[in-house]
């Protein structure tokens, strides 16, 4: 009877260690898929830092109140807040504050060791005047061309900061209303023949970082990183309305040829895209030097209000690789994952997962030919698009199309893999043959697996 006993034992310690060892491979899985890129190339330990700047370690404090700026929000202090950013560069460097109080301003250009904090309960807010920003070398729209400055511009200034509960408030309705007229007018005008100026432009600079702001209210884009390395985007909230008048153009987050770029803890309700992947276009985008790739961006943690998409690669994208969108929530957006095929532009999408997700959005998926205001220019071949190693995997996702796709002879798709999703939809219907080389592994559509 005791050698049953220790028999018995011995078979339960055995298992339980089997088990133990079962688990810890388990968790070494989901660890090593946390710690790599989609391509498999590890994501470094700057990803996991999600620490908080200090405004106080960043130097002396410069209140624009003690350089000309008075609390009244109908006063155009342009001058003074650019007196107080030249002061702070003049004096070594330091942090311009914006004390409480609302305070009206143009352009303002950021210079090195400068930084800006907006305190809670203050608004920088940007003139609605046209004039008040000068017309300048700049990008937009896949374009390096001369276009109006920013609110906020930093141009090569490497460790620029924004930081504070504060808002800045891009003070956008006649903007918007001077677009819908223009649109009114011609229904095929572009956004640049109406002039609006972003919210915030940040030009080739290395290591910022951008945490607890709130921007709003922006003309056109509201927040624009252009050939820059290291960029960390945390906690803010950044809205235009889609109603009564539509805030039309006021995409969230812009990563323009980027590498290194996290966002994390974001809120985003936009009458746009809320993080658009841009990067140049054109029949010859590829061959100029003012264009490039998007690599290694991780967006997570964040929600999405109303946008026209969670996550859109393009349409002024010629390649983006190792893109990762994890543990969000998506509350009211047109698409979860848009990818943007420009007729005129060869681009390459590719390493992109989307994962851990919840909520509605019209599309699960949207790929379509993106043909508004494409030209080639002459040019008598047609550039191929290619996206490949998608991946969409635990999800839970309300939505009106689960596959919402529609391409030509000159887009190649492959390599898509959805895993462990469960969606309802008003129309579930799905081609495999759109996609070569698509894999479904416990796809579950309006109850049904797909096999």
């Amino acid at each position: 009877m005791k050698k049953i006993s220790f028999l018995i034992i011995a078979l339960l310690l055995l298992s339980c260690n089997q088990q133990t060892k079962t688990t810890h491979s388990e968790t070494s899985e989901t660890s090593n898929q946390e710690d790599v890129f989609p391509d498999g190339t590890t994501i470094s330990d700057w990803f996991k830092d999600d620490s908080k700047i200090n405004p106080s370690d960043l130097g002396t404090f410069y209140s624009i109140t003690d350089y000309g700026c008075v609390i009244d929000s109908t006063k155009l202090q342009t001058e003074a807040i650019q007196h107080t950013i030249d002061e702070a560069y003049r004096n070594g460097g330091g942090v311009v504050v914006i004390p409480k109080g609302v305070f009206l301003s143009g352009a303002l250009f950021f210079k090195p060791n400068t930084h800006l904090h907006v305190e809670e309960g203050a608004v920088l807010k940007g003139s609605d005047n046209i004039d008040d920003y000068p017309f300048i070398p700049s990008r937009i729209e896949g374009q390096s061309i001369e276009y109006f400055a920013a609110l906020i511009n930093a141009k090569a200034v490497d460790g620029f900061t924004i930081t504070g509960t504060g808002i800045i408030d891009g003070n956008g309705l006649n903007y918007w209303k001077a677009f819908w007229k223009r649109r009114e007018e011609n229904p095929k005008c572009t956004n640049l023949e109406v002039s609006r100026p972003r919210l915030v432009f940040i030009w080739k600079c290395n290591n910022v970082q951008l945490q607890d702001v709130k921007l709003r209210n922006s003309g056109f884009w509201s927040s624009h990183y252009y050939q820059c390395n290291n960029v960390k985007i945390l906690d803010l909230r950044i809205t235009s309305p889609h109603q009564p008048i539509k805030a039309p153009s006021t995409d969230a987050i812009d990563i323009d040829v980027c590498n290194n770029v996290l966002v994390k803890g974001c809120y985003m309700a936009v009458n746009d895209d809320a993080i658009a992947l841009k990067g140049g276009k054109g029949p010859w985008a590829d061959k100029d030097a003012s264009n490039g790739e998007n690599t290694n961006i991780i967006i997570e943690d964040c929600e999405f209000g109303f946008c026209h998409a969670a996550l859109t690669n393009g349409s002024e994208a010629i390649h983006n690789k190792n893109i990762v969108m994890r543990n969000c929530k998506v509350t009211d957006a047109k698409r979860l994952l848009w990818l943007k095929m420009r007729p005129d532009t060869a681009q390459h999408y590719e390493y992109i997962t989307v994962e851990n997700i919840t909520g509605q959005a019209h599309s699960f998926i949207y790929i379509k030919p993106w043909t508004q205001f494409f030209d080639l220019k002459g040019r008598e071949d047609v550039p191929l698009s290619f996206s490949d190693h998608i991946t969409m995997r635990n999800i839970n996702l309300d939505c009106d199309i689960f596959y919402d796709m529609k391409i030509t002879e000159y887009d190649k798709l492959s390599n898509f893999n959805f895993e462990n999703i469960k969606v309802t939809a008003k129309n579930g219907e799905y081609d495999k043959s759109i996609i070569e080389n698509v894999t479904f592994n416990n796809v579950e559509v309006n109850g049904e697996l797909i096999k």
